[in-house]
């Protein structure tokens, strides 16, 4: 069997790799040239993933990458991993799927599976990319041609997060298109989940995405509401985890960040208008999600006021840009939006993570692209006023922090660990 693989981010990677790895002949295509001459020199641009990996695969002629997208008309399946970001007006943005169908629609052969996996609202499977293949093929989606689309699911940074053993959920347009996507994955992932129509893989991802924001949001407001009161939410909620039924452990934090939980919710929110119903509840949660910032440049203020220093000309430092611990990951991560807050009131603001030396390009945060992360040694994180952790990366050495650092403010509980500078902590 050989299969395209179309977007070789965060998603399409690793999934290049798990079908190579059980002997089924991928070709990886991306828009970005960067990325295509990485992999075939054998070499990873992502944190996580191994270059060693890549090397065996490529050398074993088992995986290879391309920007030549008539090259799918020599597979007999296409895998679309491309993003769906938000557009600046917060709705959804689809053009990537879009143009990626319009790209291979030309080149599409007859019994060619295609397979969409990028996160999106239902509907988009079985009107918007049928429509453009159809439309720039020639052919009928159902009859000439299959498609299906399966959620993916990725958890970077999570070492016992492994492709071939993440169930996988497929829907298709008819039974035949069904069965054709469980024969293509049961090649390279141990479960398949089949469910009824693409239509109901799309909800799925949604549901799964926004149970998280949902949540996630309950423990933000609750970590505003037991402040008031005096009460660390991290110690309630570490005492409520060891109820061992009827309850789920969410953490709270500085704002929402990664491709899926801050912009899913809001794919079904906008599809929901146009069949007159209104996600009441998914919006009240994004809204408290999206003030968590403000909160914790609150709580900085407090901190710097205490010492009797303002937040306009202070010198603060943000520990980790990546949007969850132990990856690159930046993408919508609040880091950014923290220091484009602090800046805006007159601060002096840099950022150290060690996943994330340098900032790259970003389709948001373009302003900071080339900044680089301060050095970590005792002489420069003592000479900044304040130091907020924002991403608890494991490799930081809080020890370290706690004895160089002269006001922490943890949005993490990261400081937990170390209960001898608890003096100079504050809880966001």
């Amino acid at each position: 069997m050989k299969i395209a693989v179309i977007g070789l981010g965060y998603v399409g990677l690793p999934l290049c790799l798990q079908f190579a790895r059980n002997q089924v002949h991928v070709l990886g295509l991306d828009i970005d040239p960067a990325k295509v001459d990485a992999i075939n020199a054998g070499c990873s641009y992502i944190k996580h993933i191994e270059g060693d990996a890549i090397k065996e695969l490529v050398g074993a002629g088992l995986f290879t990458a391309s920007t030549d997208f008539s090259r799918i008309k020599d597979v007999e399946a296409i895998l679309i991993c491309v993003p769906t970001p938000l557009s600046k007006n917060r709705e959804p943005d689809i053009s990537y799927i879009i143009k990626t169908g319009e790209s291979i629609a030309p080149h599409l052969q007859r019994e060619t599976l295609v397979v969409l996996e990028s996160t999106t609202y239902p509907g988009t499977t079985d009107e918007d990319l049928l429509a453009v293949l159809e439309k720039g093929s020639g052919l009928k989606a159902g009859q000439d041609f299959h498609l299906a689309f399966s959620p993916e699911r990725e958890d970077p940074g999570n070492p016992n997060s492994k492709v071939a053993l993440i169930p996988k959920v497929v829907g298709g347009l008819t039974p035949a298109c069904l069965e054709k996507a469980k024969a293509v994955y049961s090649k390279a992932i141990q479960t398949i989940v089949p469910v009824s129509s693409c239509r109901a893989a799309e909800a799925t991802k949604l549901l799964e995405n926004i149970f998280r924001g949902v949540n996630i949001a309950l423990v933000n407001e609750l970590k505003i509401v037991y402040a008031a009161m005096g009460i660390d939410v991290w110690e309630v909620i570490n005492a409520a985890k060891t109820k061992p039924f009827g309850y789920m452990p969410f953490f709270p934090g500085p704002g929402l960040g990664g491709h899926c939980i801050p912009i899913d919710p809001f794919y079904l929110t906008w599809k929901a208008r146009e069949y007159g119903q209104h996600t009441r509840f998914i919006e009240l949660a994004g809204e408290i999600n999206s003030a968590m910032p403000q909160f914790v440049i609150s709580r900085i203020a407090e901190a710097l006021n205490a010492r009797k220093k303002p937040v306009n000309g202070s010198k603060i430092l943000l520990v980790g840009l990546a949007y969850k611990p132990d990856v690159d990951d930046v993408r919508e991560s609040p880091t950014f939006v923290l220091l484009d807050l602090l800046k805006a009131r007159g601060a002096e603001v840099a950022y150290y993570d060690p996943h994330v030396p340098v900032i790259l390009p970003t389709r948001e945060h373009g302003h900071w692209t080339g900044v680089k992360a301060v050095a970590w040694d005792k002489e420069t994180i003592s000479s900044f006023d304040s130091v907020v952790i924002a991403t608890a990366h494991k490799i930081v050495n809080y020890s370290e922090l706690g004895e160089w650092a002269t006001c922490i403010v943890d949005t993490r509980n990261a400081m937990a660990a170390v209960p001898s500078c608890a003096e100079k902590v504050w809880k966001a």
